[in-house]
């Protein structure tokens, strides 16, 4: 299992996700800050719709459009909600991305650091090892 994952990591093009990571932050700040701005619908109540008998036929459809504009305007609102919502999402998820993305660029240098001190480590060690063996050969 381990493999498996293994493979599909050594597949990201981390050099491309380290340095699109800004960008991909930077377009999730600037869709919340356009979704943010961007005023909510209003939902107004239509009017009374008056007695089917009482009213003319254009009295009736009129009332009728009314109630669905009303409808239509209180799912915008949720829509609009929703939106806002999503876009805070994808935000924070760019965010951390982008804090996901510093810290394997460090803990990258680090093993790079690492490596080359235990090269050096074990270099001098076998050097060591070579002085000490020639020394009782000699």
């Amino acid at each position: 299992m381990a493999i498996g994952w293994l493979s599909v990591l050594q597949a990201v093009p981390w050099s491309d996700v380290i340095a699109n990571a800004p960008k991909v932050a930077e377009g999730a700040k600037k869709l919340w800050s356009t979704v943010a701005k961007k005023p909510m619908p209003t939902t107004e109540t239509p009017a009374e719709a008056a007695s089917p008998e009482a009213t003319s036929p254009q009295a009736q459809a009129l009332a009728v459009l009314e109630a669905r504009v009303a409808a239509t305007e209180a799912s915008a609102a949720q829509l609009h909600e929703q939106l806002l919502a999503s876009s805070e999402l994808i935000k924070a998820l760019a965010e951390q991305n982008a804090q996901l993305i510093q810290r394997i660029e460090a803990n990258r240098v680090r093993v790079v650091w690492v490596t080359w001190a235990a090269l050096v480590g074990a270099g001098s060690g076998l050097a060591g090892l070579a002085l000490a063996w020639a020394s009782r050969l000699g």
